[in-house]
């Protein structure tokens, strides 16, 4: 099955990595990469997910923030680095060790154009018949809505953010 979760609302990540939980609850092996998030900036979830390892694997591979939050690489930076996390997430869905690949924040790298859908949509194509994928992100196209199986919106109604509080540690990351 292809699941997106987007939308502008907080929790795709979370809910993602809840079914990754849920799936090696159940005996299942779960691979997780991230488009945009990186090693500089440290969140709660992987660190348990690391305990998890080998059941729930983690892969960092963005370069942070794209263009915003005193982000000053140059866009290449970024672009490459979600080619290569792109690539890498193809390689280990044609490896079948995981039963649930989650592509996080795939959405956000194909809405800077970072990656292509094309490409995207040819791996979707593809997929082994047994592998479920997730993928993540606000503003998820709608050739990729179409072809996906489960598709959950996040809508923001209220956050903190909109009176000037930032982002709050055990809980937004």
């Amino acid at each position: 099955m292809i699941l997106i979760f987007t939308g502008n609302g907080k929790g795709k990540t979370t809910a993602a990595i809840g079914q990754g939980i849920r799936a090696i609850g159940q005996g299942k092996k779960v691979f997780m990469i991230q488009f945009i998030k990186s090693e500089s900036w440290p969140t709660g979830e992987e660190k348990v997910i690391r305990e998890l390892a080998p059941r729930f694997t983690l892969v960092k591979g963005g370069k942070g923030f794209v263009g915003i939050m005193g982000d000053k690489l140059p866009r290449e930076v970024h672009k490459a680095a979600a080619e290569k996390t792109l690539e890498l997430a193809k390689e280990e869905i044609l490896s079948r060790k995981y039963d649930l690949i989650i592509l996080d924040e795939v959405n956000v790298a194909l809405s800077l154009h970072l990656i292509s859908l094309e490409e995207l949509l040819d791996i979707l194509r593809n997929l082994p018949q047994d592998l479920d994928i997730i993928l993540t992100g606000r503003g998820a196209p709608k050739k990729l809505i179409q072809v996906a199986d489960l598709v959950t919106e996040f809508r923001e109604i209220k956050h903190p953010f909109q009176k000037g509080v930032f982002a709050k540690i055990g809980l937004e990351y």
